[in-house]
């Protein structure tokens, strides 16, 4: 449950995180679509400025008062005066509605002369003028009769701009003025500066922006000159409202420093996530093997519990029989009774030796062990032991072989412990070799410390259980050892007496080959003692003690 709400929530904080990224993306792109489609009324608003000026004229009294070109009344004069001096326009036009300047012959129309300010009477003008008059008189053909304002504009693509004047009192045509467009001047002076001004030049903006002549797939300007334009590229295209119909903006979109730093922030809360989540992970994984290991400590906890009842009932049972039969004074023989009498004494050895075994556990979890410390000849005294112990060994049918290094140096260790770590691997080597009965003891010394290695050619112990049989209450599973008797304590208690005698204790073994167990001592730099030296030691009146 603890996983599923921890992958749940994660799948949920990652939605979100890419969520608020894609908003943030959304939102910039969105933002750049708004300054293309403002800078597009932008340029249409350069183009209009003389429209709020005629609106304001009044055409009743411009019509009544207009002689093309013999008298062009002072407001519209100022009017055309002002806008000949922009360079947009390169020249302006005024035609009667009646001229017909598409005539085959060709008609003559008017053209401003802004060094003698005056219109003069001309038939060589461009076909652009014929083209824009001709569009604007098709429009307005459509459009005077419900036009509410007195002016109109009407594009000739880029070539030119046409403003129909209008008496929209009664629904006439008063003139039309004739703006011939200096593309040129359009796109290198005005457009391309306000491109780079507006949207930046440089991928660094997260916006690259084409002015395109779309009729002859051209490109006119660009933000970016180093990004070649390709349809392929394009993510947008804007429109120029009501004029340059051949022409638009086309723009193609990339990482701007918002969505830059969107996307940090979103891949540095990924990995923060990541990280949490596999810490939460971890936990549940640590919680997980905790609770196995105590279950599985409980589980040997309670068959240590019913194997100790059964051990502990054998030897009082055998005890309680023979002494109900030594006590009723039935057995009279003498051989009877030393049976019995060995047999309640073996029995007793058996129980006194379980429960010291506990009492040294219960005694290493409370730490209350005193620990009596004193140099000896670890050589010495391992030879020792193993000689008392080899009748008994080769009645057993192991074949004993002790090897020792000449001169090697004393430990400080407690004797009684000694024995004890001694008594136990060799009675695991006698335990769990049932086929090759082979036991090696080794003493050397390496790097100023002393080591003790008893090996056995018994079954061995598989890899993946070594690291657990120095545990408490842990047993090898298996068929032979289903069959011995033992409790899981030896070598934890063989590994606390070691390690409290400032020692350590290491195992190599080969399932099927046997075991290995290596003590290691350190020996404080010291050889071994002369025969002078150890009886001047012996008799000191006190020996040294080391109580831990």
């Amino acid at each position: 449950m603890g996983l599923t709400t921890v992958i749940g929530l994660t799948g949920m904080n990652v939605y979100s995180l890419y969520a608020l990224h894609d908003n943030t993306v959304k939102n910039s792109i969105e933002k750049q679509k708004r300054q293309l489609l403002e800078f597009s009324n932008q340029v249409r608003s350069r183009f209009r400025y003389p429209l709020s000026d005629l609106r304001k004229i009044d055409m009743t009294n411009l019509q009544k008062q207009l002689d093309i070109p013999d008298h062009i009344p002072e407001e519209l004069a100022e009017i055309i005066r002002k806008t000949s001096e922009d360079s947009l326009f390169s020249q302006i036009y005024l035609t009667p509605p009646d001229c017909r300047v598409c005539d085959r012959y060709g008609a003559p129309v008017w053209v401003y002369n802004k060094y003698i300010d005056r219109f003069e009477e001309t038939k060589n003008y461009s076909p652009l003028v014929s083209d824009g008059l001709a569009i604007a008189r098709t429009r307005m053909g459509t459009l005077a009769n419900g036009y509410r304002w007195n002016a109109r504009i009407i594009f000739d693509a880029h070539n030119s701009m046409t403003i129909t004047l209008i008496n929209s009192n009664s629904q006439e045509v008063v003139a039309y003025l004739n703006f011939l467009i200096n593309s040129d001047y359009l796109v290198d002076n005005y457009m391309s500066p306000k491109l780079i001004k507006t949207f930046g030049s440089g991928s660094d903006t997260g916006i690259v922006v084409w002015l395109h002549n779309w009729t002859i797939n051209d490109v006119l300007a660009s933000t970016d000159e180093s990004v070649a334009y390709s349809y392929q590229k394009v993510d947008f295209i804007q429109n120029f409202p009501d004029l340059l119909n051949d022409w638009n903006l086309k723009a193609a979109f990339s990482a701007n420093p918002a969505i830059a730093a969107s996307r940090a922030s979103l891949t540095r809360n990924l990995f923060v996530l990541g990280g949490a989540v596999v810490l939460l992970i971890g936990a549940f994984i640590f919680m997980f093997l905790t609770a196995q290991r105590e279950r599985s400590l409980a589980q040997r906890q309670a068959l240590f519990l019913a194997n100790v009842t059964h051990e502990l009932k054998t030897p009082l049972s055998v005890i309680l029989a023979a002494g109900e039969n030594l006590s009723d004074g039935r057995v009279r023989d003498r051989n009877r009774i030393k049976s019995y009498g060995s047999h309640i004494y073996k029995e007793s050895e058996r129980l006194r030796s379980m429960i010291d075994r506990l009492l040294d556990v219960a005694r290493f979890d409370t730490e209350t062990v005193r620990i009596h410390q004193k140099w000896i000849d670890a050589a010495d005294f391992t030879r020792n032991l193993l000689d008392n112990k080899r009748n008994f060994l080769e009645s057993m049918g192991f074949t004993v072989h002790f090897d020792m290094e000449a001169e090697l140096p004393e430990i400080r260790i407690d004797t009684d412990d000694m024995t004890s770590i001694l008594e136990n691997l060799i009675e695991n080597a006698i335990n769990y070799s049932p086929d090759e009965k082979h036991l090696a003891i080794r003493t050397y010394q390496n790097n100023q410390k002393l080591y003790i290695e008893i090996k056995d050619h018994g079954i061995g112990i598989p890899r993946n259980s070594q690291k657990y049989i120095f545990d408490k209450f842990y047993r090898v599973e298996n068929a032979l050892t289903a069959q011995t008797r033992g409790h899981g304590l030896g070598l934890s208690i063989v590994k606390d007496l070691v390690s409290r005698n400032g020692g350590e204790i290491l195992v190599d073994s080969t399932p099927g080959k046997g075991s290995v167990f290596i003590l290691v001592f350190p020996a404080h730099g010291q050889q071994k003692k002369s025969v002078t030296e150890h009886h001047e030691e012996t008799n000191k009146s006190k020996e040294t003690e080391h109580v831990l």
